[in-house]
């Protein structure tokens, strides 16, 4: 008998919390969308509260961005369940709050129910936790989460590649939190080595 495999086309689940930084979740779907890649997005409420502050985008605009949007509340979602095939998942901002409830795993909302489906079938994680200076509880719960295979990416700017504006040094973050998941984004600008006052 003749079994068909389907291919699940390639795709992440996207979660936007209500730390500063907006900016860099919208510039994962924006990249997502380059690189066609289908993105699932689930946001809170801080978030688009965070969204209006630091943005003129609407909650249509970065809805737009994504392939599908799950309601915040829908733990019967499909990023819900295991069985769901993806990537993984990538938190971009990740608030403390949030950070925190996915390590306790007592989940409230379908984006920290999404994280932790992600961990317990061992895909990968990625947290780009927006806070600073951490104090030894925000320290434990990073340490704790590494434990369960979750990746902690705070967005830092990386001046090798001199960037000559926010948006580069925001697509330079962006770019390297996506090579967590083997997606090569066009403006991540790479490091080839150290160059001598005589090299080309």
């Amino acid at each position: 008998m003749n079994v068909a495999v389907r291919n699940p086309p390639t795709r992440l689940v996207v979660g936007l919390s209500g730390a500063s930084g907006v900016i860099y979740g919208l510039r994962v779907l924006d990249a997502l969308s380059e690189l066609g890649v289908e993105s699932h997005l689930v946001v809170t409420r801080a978030a688009l509260l965070t969204l209006s502050q630091e943005t003129d985008f609407s909650a249509d605009d970065l809805m737009a961005r994504a392939s599908v949007v799950h309601k915040l509340n829908d733990v019967g979602a499909s990023i819900a369940s295991g069985s769901f095939k993806s990537l993984g998942m990538i938190v971009a901002p990740c608030s403390v709050r949030t950070m925190s409830e996915i390590a306790t795993g007592v989940t409230s909302t379908l984006l920290t129910r999404a994280a932790d489906v992600v961990l317990k079938e061992r895909r990968p994680l990625v947290l780009m936790v927006r806070e600073t200076p951490f104090h030894l509880g925000h320290l434990r719960t990073m340490t704790a989460l590494a434990e369960m295979g979750a990746t902690i990416a705070p967005p830092l700017p990386a001046f090798y590649s001199r960037p000559a504006s926010i948006a580069e040094m925001v697509d330079q973050s962006v770019g390297r939190a996506l090579d967590l998941f083997g997606l090569d984004w066009a403006p991540v600008k790479r490091w080839d080595g150290l160059k001598g006052p005589g090299d080309a």
